[in-house]
């Protein structure tokens, strides 16, 4: 099941295991390894079979070409609570993880019917934070030093958007 909206610079459709290399590459790509999370290969494809996550490739949507990934958790919540594992763009600056982020929440709030959309964004990355802000996520809390990383601890802010917020800001 792929998902493109009307006007929208990315589609996303089903991460298959031929794209797993370019996944690898893109997590650990200079411009992105401070913010992802690390996965091997192995973690990956049991992604792609688990039925409580859905695993997407980014494409420009004029074109077959991979842009990112995004991964979200929590498809078979009993809360209807889905998070964003991961978000993962190779080009900035581009407006691809901005038009990917808003059809995430279409593909949360309207084919998953989920209640609550939420994600965490390390405290080091403003422009993560800046847009999830635009786009109604709200700010819940700070784990404060959760993650250890090599270079110590880090904070990470918890944001969710809850279908409530998304059903007000679509009726604009």
């Amino acid at each position: 099941m792929s998902f493109s909206a009307a006007g929208s610079s990315v589609k996303l459709r089903p991460c298959l295991p031929v794209d797993l290399p370019f996944v690898l590459a893109a997590e650990r790509h200079t411009n992105n390894l401070a913010y992802v999370g690390q996965w091997s290969f192995e973690q990956h494809q049991a992604a792609l079979e688990d039925p409580d996550k859905a695993h997407f490739i980014l494409e420009e949507a004029d074109q077959p070409r991979r842009v990112g990934y995004a991964i979200l958790e929590g498809l078979q919540d009993a809360n209807g609570s889905i998070l964003l594992r991961r978000i993962v763009v190779t080009e900035k600056g581009r407006g691809f993880g901005r038009a990917a982020l808003q059809q995430l929440k279409q593909v949360v709030f309207e084919t998953y019917r989920a209640h609550r959309f939420w994600l965490d964004v390390k405290a080091f990355n403003p422009r993560a934070r800046n847009l999830y802000e635009r786009e109604g996520f709200v700010l819940e809390g700070c784990l404060r030093e959760a993650l250890k990383t090599e270079d110590g601890y880090h904070s990470m802010y918890i944001m969710a958007l809850l279908r409530s917020e998304y059903d007000a800001h679509r009726e604009k």
